[in-house]
């Protein structure tokens, strides 16, 4: 599955909750009273957290489990959501990796 250059940034603008192509052309305005740090490095940097904490949450509750003191269903569910987490990073990973081949293909 291919994925073009306007479908990325329509997926990433809907990501950032700006709408879409046009809105991500547009640089941020400097001037508030709090800096929101925006972009594709943070949201990949929330992603990667979010997971971390996800499989520690799960290393947890199966050392729980381990020693007779946790849930069989809360361990279950900790690891779904690890592997939950754990999938989409690859696929994040597999589809930048994608774009930029792509990007290394075109012609100048």
């Amino acid at each position: 599955m291919s994925i073009g250059a306007l479908d990325a940034a329509a997926a990433y603008g809907r990501t950032l909750g700006t709408g879409g192509p046009a809105a991500i052309a547009t640089p941020p305005v400097a001037g508030g009273s709090q800096a929101v740090a925006s972009g594709f490095g943070s949201m990949v940097e929330g992603l990667v957290t979010n997971a971390v904490q996800t499989m520690r949450h799960a290393e947890q509750a199966s050392a729980l489990q381990v020693a007779g003191q946790g849930d069989l269903i809360d361990v279950v569910t900790a690891i779904g959501a690890a592997e939950t987490a754990l999938d989409t990073v690859v696929a994040v990973r597999d589809r930048v990796v994608s774009a930029y081949g792509e990007i290394m293909r075109m012609q100048i």
